[in-house]
C-alpha cells in the first residue's frame, strides 16, 4: 500500500506514531509520500517527504502541483496494489499519476471532512476564487475511486450526497497515550475555556472571540487559554490585549503541552464553522473535559448535546456565549459533563493494531 497525504512528518517519528506504521508494515508492504516537518530527515526507506520551501505560501501550492510526478514515480518503483489518499485532493494527484503511467493500483480515497473546506474557509480569501474549480475535482474524485472510507457519520453523508457507499467506516488512528497515561484530573476552582486549533475562518475563532467578550462581563474571573496560530492571529492577539490576564494565547503546544492545558480547564470549546472529526475532541474526552461545540460537521458525532459538553447553532455568537457561562458558572453541571466525557473516550481511542488490521481489510475489500 502507498500511503499520500499532505501531512508534515518528522523523522524519525515518535513513539506513538510509530506504532501505527509498524502495526500496518507488520500486514503489509507500506510506503508513504508526504511532507517534511522543517528540519526532518527526508527519508528513511519507508517515507520519502517534501521538502518544506522557505517560503510558507508557496509550500502547498507546490506539494499539490508536483505530487502527481511523485506518485508516478513511486507507481513505477514500488507498484502497490493499493494507493491511499488523504483527501480528494491527494487522491486527484493519484488518478493524474495512474493515468501517466498506466498503473492499475486502486485508489482508496479516506474522506475526514468536507473538501470544500480546504477553499472556503482555510487560508486567503483569495482561495475562494479556487471554489467552482476544487468542488469539481473533489466531487469528481469522490465518484472515481475505487473505494472510499469516511470517520464518522457525518463525512459518510457527505460520500453519499455524492451517490457513492463508502467501502469503510472507521475512526482514524490517534496517539493518544499522553492523553490516557494518567486518570482525568479534577476540575480547576477558577473558570477556565480552552480552544485548540489553527486560527482559521472555518473554526470561527474571530466567532469566539465575539462571544469570549460577553463571557467576560459576566464571569470576571473566567479566563480563555487560545493555542494555535494561523492567518487570523490578529484576532487573538487583539482579544489577549483587549483582555489582559483574562485571555492567554501559545502559538503552539507539544502532546503534552495540550493534555496540561485541558487539565487546567473547565472545558474545550470548538465553535467551528465547519468541522470534520476533531482530534481535540477526542483528546478532550480522555482528559475528562467536557465540549461547548457547535452542531456542525462531526462534532455532534462526538459530543452528546447535555451528555458530554453542550452544542449550540454554528455562527450564534449568543447561544455560543450563553454556553460556555453556563458551563463555567455552574459546578454541578460542569461536574456531570465531565463524567460524560470520560465515559464517551473509549468510543474513540483505536489501537494501531486495530486500526492498521482494519485498512487492510478494507483494502482487500477493495481489491476483490
Amino acid at each position: 500500500m502507498l500511503f499520500v497525504a499532505r501531512t508534515r512528518y518528522r523523522l524519525p517519528l515518535a513513539p506513538g506514531l510509530a506504532r501505527k506504521w509498524e502495526a500496518l508494515a507488520g500486514l503489509a508492504d507500506v510506503r508513504v509520500l508526504a511532507a517534511a516537518a522543517p528540519g526532518s530527515a527526508r527519508s528513511d526507506g519507508v517515507f520519502s517527504l517534501a521538502r518544506p520551501l522557505g517560503r510558507p505560501a508557496l509550500d502547498g501550492p507546490a506539494f499539490y502541483l508536483l505530487l502527481p510526478l511523485r506518485v508516478a514515480r513511486e507507481l513505477r518503483r514500488f507498484r502497490p496494489d493499493a494507493v491511499v489518499a488523504q483527501s480528494p485532493y491527494e487522491g486527484a494527484a493519484v488518478l493524474v499519476a495512474r493515468a501517466l503511467v498506466r498503473s492499475r493500483a486502486k485508489l482508496v480515497l479516506d474522506v475526514h471532512g468536507d473538501w470544500r473546506t480546504f477553499t472556503r474557509l482555510y487560508g486567503s480569501r483569495l482561495r475562494r476564487l479556487l471554489d467552482p474549480l476544487a468542488d469539481r475535482i473533489g466531487d469528481a474524485v469522490v465518484r472515481a475511486a475505487d473505494g472510499v472510507r469516511t470517520v464518522s457519520g457525518y463525512t459518510t453523508s457527505l460520500v453519499r450526497a455524492q451517490g457513492v457507499e463508502p467501502a469503510g467506516l472507521f475512526p482514524a488512528y490517534m496517539e493518544l497515550d499522553t492523553f490516557l497515561d494518567r486518570p482525568p484530573a479534577p476540575l480547576p476552582e477558577r473558570p477556565r475555556a480552552l480552544f485548540v486549533g489553527v486560527l482559521e475562518r472555518y473554526k470561527n475563532v474571530d466567532g469566539l472571540a465575539a462571544a469570549w467578550r460577553r463571557v467576560a462581563q459576566e464571569i470576571p474571573n473566567a479566563t480563555l487559554h487560545l493555542v494555535g496560530t494561523g492567518t487570523l492571529t490578529r484576532v487573538a492577539s487583539a482579544l489577549v490585549e483587549e483582555l489582559p490576564g483574562r485571555v492567554d494565547w501559545d502559538e503552539s503546544l507539544p502532546a503534552e503541552g495540550v493534555a496540561r492545558a485541558l487539565d487546567a480547564a473547565t472545558a474545550l470549546v470548538l465553535p467551528s464553522r465547519s468541522e470534520g472529526m476533531g482530534r481535540v475532541l477526542v483528546e478532550a474526552l480522555c482528559r475528562g473535559r467536557p465540549v461547548v461545540g457547535a452542531r456542525v460537521g462531526g462534532i455532534p458525532d462526538v459530543v452528546e448535546d447535555g451528555v458530554s459538553g453542550l452544542l449550540v447553532p454554528p455562527g450564534d455568537i449568543a447561544a455560543l456565549a450563553a454556553a460556555l457561562v453556563r458551563v463555567l458558572s455552574d459546578g454541578g453541571l460542569a461536574a456531570r459533563l465531565a463524567e460524560g466525557a470520560a465515559a464517551a473516550a473509549p468510543r474513540w481511542t483505536v489501537s494501531a493494531e486495530e486500526f492498521a488490521a482494519r485498512q487492510v481489510e478494507l483494502v482487500e475489500h477493495v481489491l476483490a
